[in-house]
């Protein structure tokens, strides 16, 4: 009996630090809500376009009273939630991502919050096809704030305990670059120089 509580104990502690640090604490809900936001998510995804938002963030983050924002919680890893929401967009036809982080993360500490050099490493690889830009995390507030008077903002609040993490992405025309946008709108200006009076 004492050999196999032993086995028992070791298995557990090998288990528990091979996962990495612990960032955020379990839920005994958490798998009635994953299905919930992976559901909600795929919903959602076929009706965004251009100038709505997904947020992943964490456990802290305000909920808003915008009439745009919807806030779901996923009791999930935003690590987890972060990688499946970016395979999303990138398997979609319409849209993608513009990537904002809060501008403070770099600056939260390892010996004050332990596990956040682990989040910053494996969010880096998760977003390492994108464009990251920074910005005071009011600013970021704000800029969601006022989207959300006229466009859909989808919040997916996860159970991470550290702060300045969350992630913001801001939806982009796939299929159509602001390049192209700029051209476009050069040849109408040509164009209607060059109508007659």
């Amino acid at each position: 009996m004492q050999k196999c509580t032993l086995l028992l104990a070791s298995f557990t502690l090998l288990l528990a630090a091979s996962t990495g640090p612990v960032l955020y604490a379990q839920n005994p809900g958490a798998q009635t809500a994953n299905a919930t936001w992976h559901t909600k998510l795929n919903q959602e995804l076929l009706l965004l376009g251009h100038r709505n938002w997904i947020l992943i963030v964490d456990s802290a983050y305000p909920l808003q009273v915008s009439p745009g924002i919807e806030t779901i919680e996923t009791n999930a890893d935003q690590l987890d939630v972060t990688r499946e929401v970016v395979a999303a967009l990138d398997r979609s036809i319409h849209v993608r991502p513009i990537v904002y982080l809060d501008a403070e993360l770099p600056f939260v500490l390892e010996q004050d919050f332990y596990g956040v050099n682990y989040y910053r490493d494996n969010l880096k690889k998760i977003l390492q096809n994108d464009e990251i830009k920074s910005l005071p995390h009011e600013q970021l507030l704000s800029k969601v704030d006022e989207t959300a008077k006229t466009f859909r903002v989808l919040i997916l609040k996860t159970n991470m305990a550290i702060p300045y993490t969350s992630v913001f992405l801001q939806l982009d025309c796939k299929y159509w670059s602001a390049e192209s946008e700029q051209k476009l709108r050069q040849a109408m200006s040509s164009d209607s120089k060059q109508a007659p009076n």
